[in-house]
């Protein structure tokens, strides 16, 4: 479930983007209400603009709601959202996509950099912390397991750029949607395999004593 939720700006960024002429004129003109903010629907390349003025405002949203749920903060929803003003901002007032392209990229490098430096700050790596409560493993796996992660992050963001310039724009919509979360899906599914060839599942008791 959280994976989807923290893909639902992405969602409505890829449906803003390819449905744009279909987009009520009413939600454009109120768009136009911001402050720099200036699309012409009858220009289709207006599209990236307008996606990403809605993405910057879902990912606001997400943020409140994860807040109202879990009463705290998710910090790496805080960065993105961070980075979303700035650079989804100036995509918008620049009118240039280059922009927030690089935003996907850095958000990935920015995670790689986390995902290093928890090797070697603390007891535990950020896998062997969000994974340890669920499995036991040597520290030789959650060493490999941390670093292929900071590997694909890497990787992520250097294949964003390439797709962008490139293939173009609308093949980089393309890739930001079921290329990301295709990728994503595809190497988490990965980790567990090879998490559960290589430890033990820990086994847990609920309140009547018997093992689930």
């Amino acid at each position: 479930m959280k994976f989807f939720f923290d893909f639902f700006p992405v969602l409505l960024f890829f449906l803003t983007y390819k449905f744009f002429g279909s987009v009520p004129p009413e939600i454009v003109s109120f768009a136009n209400q911001i402050p720099y903010v200036s699309i012409d629907q009858s220009n289709p390349k207006d599209a990236m603009f307008l996606a990403t003025l809605v993405i910057i405002i879902a990912t606001l949203v997400q943020n409140i709601v994860h807040y109202y749920v879990y009463r705290r903060f998710e910090k790496m929803h805080l960065v993105s959202l961070g980075l979303l003003i700035v650079l989804g901002g100036a995509t918008i007032v620049m009118k240039d996509a280059k922009l927030l392209v690089w935003k996907v990229t850095v958000i990935n490098w920015l995670f790689a950099a986390v995902f290093l430096g928890s090797q070697f700050i603390g007891d535990k790596s950020i896998v062997q912390r969000l994974m340890g409560q669920a499995f036991n493993a040597t520290q030789s796996v959650w060493t490999k397991l941390n670093l292929s992660w900071v590997i694909f992050f890497i990787a992520i963001g250097l294949v964003n750029l390439y797709v962008f310039f490139q293939f173009g724009e609308d093949s980089w919509v393309n890739f930001k949607f079921y290329g990301l979360m295709g990728a994503t899906f595809i190497f988490v599914i990965a980790q567990s395999v090879y998490l559960m060839k290589n430890g033990t599942a820990i086994e847990t008791v609920d309140d009547s004593g018997k093992e689930e």
